[in-house]
């Protein structure tokens, strides 16, 4: 076979694998890595690397290796899913670093954990005070889940007993130009509706829209392709006219 059609069969059978693989594992494992999760995604892309590129070898065992390290993976999910134990095992426990303003070393010290590593993760939840804490946690994913003193939170409405209304989340309407018509539809709306309320802003066309969504109280946010900004803000160093 000629090598480049090789290359070609192999990187499309490894990405299809690959991809079977990771839709299998389910969207927790992707987004929030935990060891486990860390080493199989080193394992998973080595093994398809070499499927691709090391074209003196045959395909198959490494294909048959790609499919295993899967299922293994798979096999490791369903068992953490089923029972406590081996989820414990597997993906790790939540260990506290920070309790009613004080760190707790021995578990600093068993996460091999350093304060600089803590006081980081602390700044990127807006927390510059170990003081402020009430609990600091280190998830198994390597994330720090930080709750405040009670008098360090910011106020809420309940807190004021204040009534809110109900906020949801935005509907997509246009993306790229495109009419999602099944969101028109789930908000009991048609496509002619829409052509008109473009036209209250001097759209003509759906294809000038960027993106437009809907939110709970039935406003209409537009953005078109073309935005009508005289002066746009740069927070870069260059000066005007320089190139990036």
């Amino acid at each position: 076979m000629n090598p480049f059609l090789d290359i070609l069969v192999r990187g499309a059978g490894a990405f299809i694998t690959v991809i079977i693989i990771s839709r299998a594992i389910g969207n927790s494992q992707v987004g929030q890595l935990t060891i486990s999760d860390f080493v199989n995604a080193i394992l998973i892309g080595s093994v398809a690397a070499n499927m691709v590129t090391n074209l003196n070898e045959s395909g198959w065992p490494l294909f048959f290796g790609l499919v295993l390290i899967g299922l293994f993976t798979l096999g490791a999910e369903t068992l953490a899913l089923k029972y406590r134990p081996a989820r414990k095992i597997i993906e790790g426990e939540p260990v506290i670093l920070v309790h009613n303003g004080k760190i707790l070393e021995d578990n600093m010290k068993k996460l091999i954990y350093h304060v600089d590593d803590l006081m980081m993760q602390l700044r990127d939840k807006n927390v510059f005070n170990i003081a402020d804490v009430e609990f600091a946690v280190s998830e198994p994913n390597g994330k720090l889940s930080v709750l405040l003193k009670s008098q360090k939170r910011p106020v809420t409405p309940g807190d004021l007993q204040l009534p809110t209304t109900y906020e949801g989340v935005p509907s997509e309407l246009i993306s790229d130009g495109v009419v999602i018509r099944q969101n028109l539809k789930q908000n009991n709306l048609t496509e002619e509706w829409l052509y008109k309320e473009l036209e209250k802003q001097g759209i003509k066309s759906v294809k000038e829209v960027f993106y437009a969504s809907l939110d709970s109280k039935g406003r209409l946010y537009v953005d078109k392709k073309q935005d009508d900004l005289r002066n746009v803000t740069d927070i870069t160093d260059k000066l005007p006219g320089e190139m990036p």
